[in-house]
């Protein structure tokens, strides 16, 4: 990872146009390739970013990042305070919770719940930034890579994004599911953008606990 902290301003190009006046942040750059720029504040929100796969092009007293989509993000620095990089190595993941991990375990034993005719190929696939939760094959034979999450939010699918970046680069098209017992709405359209499908699960039912709410059907 490359930390950057610099005075610079920060210009959005795109669906939209977003500007950041000139002030010192923090510019992160990761191994992935995706950048972010930080102010001190906000928690971990960045003020801006682009997500991989993108390319960095530096020049002088400019850098431009652009994706495959044709945006830009365009840094214009007036002064570089630190410039340090530092190998984190491979991350181990998230350590799941009980309910989660049990989850990813019910539906690897009966992927169809998500998708009818997916067949498991493998639990905690590996990649190099992290495993995937379940690597599956469709009816048809592709590849679908299944993240599974207790509460559906928009990390999670930044995470699975992430994830079928390097599984395209190695296996082709490679197709992406987010699966949770619910979804907030801003993560489901965010999985729209990135043409990730969602799935909610009930988790009792899964466990063949039958649900407390009465059904006609």
């Amino acid at each position: 990872m490359r930390l950057v902290v610099a005075r610079c301003q920060v210009d959005y190009e795109g669906r939209l146009t977003a500007h950041l006046p000139m002030a010192t942040r923090l510019i992160m750059v990761k191994a992935d390739g995706c950048v972010a720029i930080h102010a001190d504040g906000g928690a971990y929100k960045p003020l801006n970013w682009m997500t991989a796969p993108c390319t960095l092009h530096e020049g002088d007293g400019e850098w431009r990042v652009t994706n495959p989509k044709g945006e830009a993000l365009v840094i214009t620095i007036d002064e570089v305070l630190s410039d340090t990089s530092h190998d984190l190595g491979v991350d181990p993941g998230l350590t799941k919770d009980g309910v989660e991990a049990h989850l990813q375990e019910l539906l690897a034993a009966d992927p169809a719940v998500i998708d009818q005719g997916l067949t498991l190929v493998r639990r905690e696939y590996p990649t190099d930034i992290g495993p995937v939760d379940l690597m599956c094959r469709d009816a048809d034979g592709h590849l679908v890579a299944v993240e599974v999450k207790r509460r559906g939010e928009i990390d999670g699918v930044e995470q699975l994004t992430r994830y079928l970046h390097l599984l395209r680069a190695s296996h082709g098209d490679v197709r992406g599911v987010f699966v949770a017992q619910s979804i907030k709405p801003q993560a489901r359209t965010l999985a729209s953008t990135r043409e990730i499908d969602c799935v909610e699960v009930d988790y009792d039912e899964l466990r063949g606990i039958e649900s407390p709410h009465l059904r006609l059907f």
